[in-house]
């Protein structure tokens, strides 16, 4: 998606955690009933649903994170000998070569190399971006992709490179006609095997430690606007389908046991449009008939997609799309990207959470429906393609510095494991210490000292999940069951617990929250009756962490 990360200070969060009220001594409200059943409802919960895009090292190590992401618009027009990539909408359509000490080296050293570099010191699994669209930088130089020089005047030009526009004219419309070798030369099969023999030879293959995961292209639905330089046109099913077809079998055929991700679609109309139907009907308001309808027999873009790629499988024996992947970002003003500081908005944030999985829930921005996004991956898959996995590579609720984003990203990373996600990367990650982080922390590090949420996880509920959320998981390495626990309301809560099975004895707590928003608290221990109940009462505006040891549970 979008190529620049947030950027905020260490005391912004601080401030901007105020923007959860919370109580002072008053006495606590009636929570909710938790009911938790340890032999109920057991799935494995997928390592790699924790994990970031473009990480810093620091937050990467210390979290020991599962998976990180190279992606966004620039990565779709990358040339890995030059180490260039093109900036397309995001910043004037320009070549902009990546720093390197000893570009003669190239490619070796290259940003790409550093990043998997980074990714092996850390122990986590990279993904990198493949081109579907056909381009790449033609060079290490900076040319740019509407030159005032040849295209003439521009409603804006790049303040250090003013020879280079933003492809429209002063009246507002945009530039056609231009070459697309201005800036680019032809890519395809061959540049993505050849790549991968670079990444092979110098990392080994997936089954032995090196690249494990890649993305075909980014977002190529909006390639129309995002690349309208070198792909002026919506792009078709047909053309997404078959350009797939050949990088992804490129990509099997140089690393065997490479995972590939895709269609990746920007959001929410790429469910059910083509690149083609979307910018058409973008200009002509034809979305009840778009053009690209018949050629998909009449089944929506994603539907027909996997379709489509099962078709492949069926027919060669092969399977060369692994991960079902589409970004979404919710719709409401002020969510993603946003800050906490509107409690309206915060409170929409909260809720919003339950696009990812409740049937109940009607989306509140202009979707206006049911998406039950994780559910409706899962049925899609059943129905089109069996056996593919589930990922979301780019999402991001907004607030990471404040308390208000800290607890919905606390929230949507139980509900991953809860409704059974494969792969999730956000976008835009926080710093090491911004509130948001330590949304991440309680599940990858809660003590310090590299303890980690459950790895199966167990029928969890809430009499009331919107003001108080639970998601319960079994940690295989010793047994234990852990309980996060979200209050998401502005008054603290106490809440009956009970959890089928249990003994009597004593679980240990942690805790987050605006009383201490650069550290994660080691709370009271709990002590649990026999037959497993016991009253706790959870802050307002908190995330808790309850660690029941095997001889209890």
């Amino acid at each position: 998606m979008r190529s620049r990360l947030l950027k905020v200070t260490v005391m912004s969060a601080l401030l901007a955690a105020a923007a959860v009220p919370m109580t002072g001594p008053a006495q606590a409200d009636t929570g909710p009933r938790l009911t938790v059943d340890p032999a109920a409802g057991r799935h494995p919960i997928s390592p790699y649903i924790y994990g970031m895009n473009f990480t810093d090292e620091g937050l990467a190590a210390e979290l020991r994170l599962p998976v990180r992401r190279w992606g966004g618009n620039a990565t779709t027009r990358y040339h890995y000998l030059y180490d260039t990539t093109n900036r397309a909408s995001d910043w004037f359509f320009e070549n902009i070569s990546e720093e390197n000490d000893h570009p003669e080296n190239l490619p070796k050293g290259s940003s790409t190399d550093e990043f998997v570099d980074q990714d092996r010191r850390t122990g986590t699994s990279s993904i990198l971006t493949v081109p579907l669209i056909g381009w790449a930088p033609k060079a290490r130089d900076g040319s740019c992709g509407f030159s005032v020089t040849k295209y003439g005047p521009q409603q804006r030009t790049d303040e250090w490179r003013p020879d280079c526009g933003n492809g429209v004219k002063p009246d507002g419309t945009n530039i056609t006609g231009n070459d697309p070798h201005d800036t680019s030369v032809e890519v395809g099969p061959q540049y993505i095997k050849d790549w991968l023999r670079h990444l092979t030879r110098t990392y080994g293959t997936a089954a032995r430690g090196g690249v494990k995961f890649y993305n075909l292209d980014n977002e190529p639905d909006i390639w129309h606007s995002t690349h309208r330089d070198v792909h002026p046109l919506g792009a078709s099913a047909a053309e997404l389908r078959d350009q797939a077809y050949k990088i992804a079998a490129a990509v099997k055929t140089a690393d065997p046991g490479a995972q590939t991700l895709g269609p990746v679609g920007w959001g929410w109309t790429s469910w059910d449009y083509s690149g083609l139907d979307q910018e058409t009907c973008s200009r002509t308001g034809c979305w009840g008939d778009p053009p690209d309808r018949a050629a998909r027999d009449g089944l929506p873009f994603t539907a027909w997609y996997l379709r489509e790629m099962k078709k492949y499988q069926d027919t060669y024996r092969k399977r060369i799309l692994d991960y079902f992947d589409m970004h979404f970002y919710p719709q409401a003003p002020g969510v993603a990207f946003g800050n906490g500081n509107d409690p309206a908005t915060n409170a929409l944030r909260l809720r919003s959470t339950r696009a990812l999985w409740d049937p109940a829930y009607t989306d509140e921005s202009w979707i206006g429906t049911q998406v039950r996004l994780i559910p409706r991956m899962k049925d899609l898959i059943t129905a089109q393609y069996p056996g593919t996995k589930t990922a979301i590579t780019e999402y991001n609720w907004g607030a990471l510095d404040s308390m208000n984003g800290a607890l919905t990203q606390a929230d949507i990373l139980g509900i991953f494991g809860r409704e059974g996600l494969d792969l999730a990367t956000l976008w835009s990650p926080p710093s090491a210490a911004q509130p948001g982080a330590y949304a991440f922390r309680m599940y990858l590090n809660y003590d310090g000292a590299g303890s980690r949420f459950g790895d199966v996880s167990v029928s969890s509920a809430s009499a009331d999940q919107g003001a108080l959320a639970v998601y319960g998981a079994r940690r295989t390495r010793d047994g234990a069951l852990t309980l996060m626990v979200v209050n998401k309301s502005a008054t603290d809560l106490t809440s009956p617990v009970s959890i089928a099975g249990a003994r009597r004895g004593t679980a240990a707590a942690y805790q987050y929250s605006a009383a201490s928003p650069s550290a994660i608290v080691r709370a009271a221990d709990q002590p649990i009756a026999t037959g497993g109940t016991f009253t706790r009462t959870f802050p307002a505006g908190s995330v808790t962490l309850l660690v029941v040891p095997r001889s209890v549970v």
